[in-house]
């Protein structure tokens, strides 16, 4: 086994974002874009709703948004998607949740057309899916994220404590409003650190 076999790259170039499986099924950028940010925001509202921790949220949106480079949106509905992606990053960082507590917070959280997605049985949909959301991200369950590369370089910050600290809280909602975009396929966490970083001493 080489190493891109075992270390997979999930960066990609402008143009394979907008030539995506979606892409090739007749579903245009703007719907797409709207798709990824419709599951983000589903999955941040589900994890508040069931206390889950901030980088638990964050890895099941990276595999939601990995996902959608191998899959269309026509063949795999968003909400199951990100349903699973949270059981998934649940059990990674050692905060699981049963799946019919997911479902039952979806169900909350959604229209009846939209959980129509889940079928007849949701609980089993979410299970059935893990074994295609596994093969699709190629097993690769390590997800790093920016949060720990923003405290990093703030601990290197010399100046007003006070001012510092709204510093990292700006930069903090800058880093969760950045994992509904694709952001986190183009860069490494800590360049998106990085950037949030200087985007906040702009503000």
């Amino acid at each position: 086994m080489d190493d891109q076999q075992q270390m997979p790259c999930w960066y990609y170039e402008r143009e394979e974002l907008y030539k995506t499986p979606s892409y090739y099924d007749q579903i245009d950028h703007e719907t797409e874009t709207r798709h990824r940010r419709e599951g983000a925001r589903f999955l941040s509202a589900v994890s508040t709703k069931l206390n889950l921790r901030y980088d638990t949220c964050a890895t099941a949106i990276v595999f939601f948004h990995r996902f959608y480079m191998f899959h269309s949106f026509k063949a795999f509905p968003r909400y199951v998607t990100a349903a699973c992606c949270l059981m998934l990053a649940g059990k990674v960082e050692e905060t699981p949740k049963k799946v019919r507590d997911i479902v039952k917070t979806a169900r909350s959280l959604l229209s009846d057309a939209d959980f129509e997605q889940f079928g007849s049985d949701p609980r089993e949909e979410v299970m059935a899916f893990e074994r295609v959301l596994l093969k699709t991200i190629k097993f690769d369950l390590q997800v790093s994220h920016p949060y720990s590369y923003l405290l990093q370089f703030a601990k290197r910050i010399k100046g007003n404590q006070e001012k510092l600290k709204e510093l990292v809280q700006m930069s903090w909602s800058f880093i969760n409003d950045s994992l509904a975009t694709t952001l986190c396929l183009q860069w490494e966490p800590e360049i998106v650190a990085c950037a949030v970083l200087y985007l906040a001493t702009r503000m």
